[in-house]
């Protein structure tokens, strides 16, 4: 640490420190599209969906500003590899679309696109914030995702650029 350089404080659900991503950093990939028409409705997986810039993905809840948490929060992505990990923590089966994010991705650091623009498929997006974990969550799941997942509920974002996401697509940081 520099002379006067002070360590921000982490807050749950701010973006922390990060490194320099640089467009050489490997990417990822999205593996799974999951919707849900409203609040609460059962999450549907798509092949392909439309992001549109500043509203959300066509058809989720989160294209109607009063469903969303915060008025840039459009959309939610989450690792596969933590759904992977508790489950077999757990030992419980624990699926893709239990989360209730709609972009769930497979190679990629989310946590390192919280605070700066990133590519997927299409279009560009923002990380605004980490999803921790929730007490409806845990409802809706399992009591023990309320410590896995603290760091690792996935990332909450806006869109930037329209574009379409197809399952498959690279997520890399935008140049």
């Amino acid at each position: 640490m520099r002379a006067g350089e002070r360590l921000r404080q982490h807050r749950p659900g701010a973006c922390a420190p990060r490194r320099n991503l640089t467009v050489r950093d490997p990417v990822g990939a999205v593996v799974h599209i999951l919707i849900a028409p409203r609040r609460g409705a059962p999450m549907q997986r798509l092949e392909d969906v439309y992001a549109i810039a500043g509203e959300g993905l066509a058809g989720d809840r989160y294209a109607e500003a009063a469903n969303r948490h915060s008025p840039d929060c459009q959309l939610t992505l989450i690792q596969s590899e933590h759904i992977h990990d508790f489950g077999m923590q757990a030992g419980v089966a624990f699926t893709a679309d239990m989360p209730r994010r709609n972009i769930v991705t497979a190679g990629v650091s989310l946590n390192e696109l919280c605070g700066r623009r990133f590519r997927v498929g299409e279009s560009v997006m923002e990380g605004l914030g980490l999803c921790e974990p929730c007490k409806l969550f845990a409802k809706r799941t399992h009591r023990a995702v309320l410590k896995f997942f603290v760091g690792k509920g996935g990332l909450r974002a806006r869109i930037i650029t329209s574009g379409r996401i197809r399952v498959g697509d690279a997520i890399s940081p935008d140049a």
